[in-house]
């Protein structure tokens, strides 16, 4: 348990400086990754591809995967565990920064506990800087209350998610779910017999834009987590009333709410004020 890879992609939108910053906080972790796959999404940039080449050629340790088209974060999640040599593999965004001990304290947890398949912990989001904390998003920490959870809402925040390669390949690998390919494969691997667990420290910091809790609407939005709920639905993740609770609410609040008024409920109900 003391070998793992990181998988972390980039495409054409990312910031070049923020993805600077999410590399540096991967690399100079207080235990080192064994292997980073970063996978490029379809071509970039001239100047963000100066960036990858650069980090290619400086750490041996770095394989970049570059795909000719872009197929989504889902896909080149998915292509980064195929590319992956170890058995643990830790998932890393773009454009977040990771806490200095991120890695060392969830391999801990995992030797401590070697029945986990999938484990996560808090996120600090912020805007601008990291000194700019504005929320915590705190997650259920054993694997009765995860799956409990994860009936009514994503239980995991994916930046700080750390898995055993085979649990997830035997739950059929990422794939394309429009804004819930984490919850999606969640759901599969509880399908799968996995198991599951949360630490209450916070290991990742979330840059988060000042209208991102109003962008979480619109009937794209909608459309994706409903039918997401009939999938848990067909699958007895969930019962009949159950899911028409839960694609009530989300039609209410993704569709009809103003943005003000949504951003004002995730603000105040799904998530702790920072201190």
């Amino acid at each position: 348990m003391n070998t793992f890879s990181v998988t972390i992609s980039v495409y054409k939108n990312d910031n070049p400086r923020f993805f600077i910053q999410a590399m540096d906080s991967i690399i100079n972790q207080t235990v080192t990754p064994n292997e980073i796959v970063l996978t490029v999404d379809g071509p970039i940039p001239q100047d963000l591809n100066e960036i990858v080449i650069q980090y290619e050629n400086k750490y041996n340790y770095i394989k970049v995967v570059r795909i000719e088209k872009n197929v989504g974060l889902g896909i080149a999640h998915q292509i980064g565990v195929q590319n992956s040599n170890y058995d643990l593999i830790a998932i890393m965004d773009s454009d977040d920064i990771a806490v200095p001990d991120r890695f060392e304290k969830q391999l801990r947890c995992f030797e401590e506990n070697m029945g986990i398949d999938v484990l996560g912990g808090f996120i600090y989001e912020f805007i601008d800087t990291i000194d700019t904390i504005v929320a915590i998003r705190a997650v259920p920490l054993n694997h009765v209350e995860i799956i409990k959870y994860l009936k009514k809402r994503c239980p995991m925040n994916h930046v700080t998610a750390m898995f055993k390669k085979n649990a997830v390949l035997k739950s059929g690998n990422y794939q394309d779910w429009h804004f819930d390919e984490d919850y999606y494969l969640w759901c599969r691997m509880m399908l799968a017999g996995c198991m599951f667990k949360n630490i209450s420290d916070v290991l990742v910091y979330v840059r988060v834009g000042k209208d991102m809790y109003e962008r979480r609407g619109g009937w794209k939005y909608y459309k994706s987590e409903a039918q997401l709920q009939k999938f848990m639905l067909d699958n007895k993740v969930i019962n009949f009333f159950e899911y028409i609770i839960n694609v009530v609410i989300r039609f209410i609040v993704q569709v009809l709410l103003p943005n003000n008024i949504r951003s004002f409920i995730f603000k105040v109900y799904f998530r702790k004020r920072a201190k």
